[in-house]
């Protein structure tokens, strides 16, 4: 996307001119490649830890369907607006508060996401190498070695995603129908119906989980939807991009972790007796979610340290290099843990974006504009909202955030914001 000067996209935090918007299904086929992916895979497996698999479904049916609600908010925004989300927040956070703070939980989280990936990767490589070299290489090599990579295709920018897309999509979705064939084939639909989890956990929690595993990729949902034509296509694309692709990717994973008895997707390969094409798969999916994670990232970092557009590539660089350094220290064994700080600290973001922008801006683009320093009614609600979203005892920990976050921005901007 885009008609830029070489190949290296530039268009980082201005508005993306209407000549250069698309499709909404150009849009979508982005997010189907960053939900068909190994943490996809792995929430099912990490759901059916502690749920049964039709619970666990369900589990992330709801969630997905709580992630999408209030994903196509923040993206028709983004499609107004033409800006993505590290600048959307300059109204609701202020200039200050949305380079330094927003654009940095957005970059710690993204930094995060693309050492998980990177670790996985170099998880499938050192068996690959073992399996066909007899080499024993250590996995925190094989994931130095897929870090850096994978964040060079980052560098180039967004038009570059779409083509790694184009093998990498169709050939793990090929992988995971077999891999769920194959383990309904040695299993049986009866054995499991009757499967009971080791360690249970409540569907509500269940929900929340999925609700993590996608919590970023809703938030910055104005990075991609800013290249929609129109809100209509800004919302199809983002039903249409997640929830399908999402829910079955879930289903599949919950259905071979529960025969390989875990989620971790090298070791469930390995179990259900896939080849190491299965694993070469594995690590092109992976490349493909990564290069979103570090691409967002460098946008974020480009909006806290208010770089120029032509930095954008830079600042790609530097969020690939520190993902590549946790890949490295094993992130990968604090998936869930990971996941239940994203569930409590992002979602109260969307919260505060779509209270200002839907309720206090009446969803007019000639309405909104950037808050001079810091919006301390946007940076008190995301406060309050995590707190929410952590502490509540009852309900759904996102959905706490979320609209503790809304009503709380609602009323200190109506204090403190017109005071200002």
């Amino acid at each position: 996307m885009g008609t830029d000067e070489g190949f290296v996209e530039k268009h980082a935090l201005d508005e993306i001119p209407k000549e250069e918007r698309s499709p909404w299904y150009s849009i979508a086929l982005i997010w189907t490649g960053v939900m068909i992916c190994i943490p996809a895979l792995m929430i099912g497996g990490a759901l059916v830890t502690g749920l049964p698999l039709g619970n666990a479904i369900l589990a992330g049916i709801i969630g997905y369907t709580i992630v999408v609600a209030y994903m196509v908010f923040i993206g028709m925004q983004g499609a107004d607006l033409g800006r993505p989300t590290a600048v959307l927040a300059r109204a609701s956070f202020g200039v200050t508060g949305a380079r330094i703070v927003i654009s940095l939980i957005i970059a710690v989280s993204l930094i995060g996401w693309f050492g998980v990936q990177a670790n996985i990767a170099g998880a499938a490589f050192s068996s690959i190498l073992k399996s066909w070299l007899g080499a024993n290489v250590s996995v925190g090599i094989s994931s130095l070695v897929w870090g850096i990579i994978m964040l060079t295709t980052a560098i180039v920018g967004y038009k570059a995603l779409e083509y790694l897309n184009y093998v990498a999509v169709p050939s793990l979705l090929v992988l995971a129908l077999y891999g769920t064939y194959v383990s309904l084939t040695k299993f049986g639909l009866e054995n499991l119906s009757k499967y009971q989890p080791p360690h249970p956990f409540s569907l509500l929690q269940g929900i929340a989980l999925t609700v993590g595993t996608f919590a970023v990729g809703a938030t910055i949902a104005a990075d991609y939807s800013r290249y929609a034509r129109s809100r209509k296509d800004a919302v199809l694309s983002s039903v249409f991009g997640v929830w399908p692709a999402g829910i079955l990717m879930l289903s599949m994973g919950a259905v071979m972790s529960v025969v390989a008895g875990t989620y971790d997707i090298t070791q469930v390969l390995s179990k259900l007796g896939l080849s190491a094409i299965a694993l070469i798969i594995l690590i092109l999916a992976t490349w493909t979610t990564n290069t979103i994670n570090a691409y967002s990232g460098g946008l974020a970092i480009t909006n806290m340290f208010n770089l120029s557009g032509e930095k954008r590539a830079l600042a790609t660089a530097v969020a690939g290099l520190l993902g590549t350094i946790l890949a490295v220290a094993g992130i990968l064994n604090y998936f869930i843990k990971w996941l239940t700080i994203l569930t409590a600290t992002i979602p109260p973001v969307a919260g505060v974006l779509i209270a200002d922008y839907w309720i206090m801006r009446r969803a007019k683009a000639e309405n909104w504009k950037e808050y001079p320093g810091i919006n301390w009614a946007g940076i008190g609600a995301w406060i309050l909202g995590s707190l929410a979203a952590i502490k509540i005892p009852w309900g759904i920990a996102p959905i706490n955030g979320i609209i503790t976050a809304m009503v709380i921005y609602y009323i200190l901007y109506r204090v403190i914001g017109e005071r200002t």
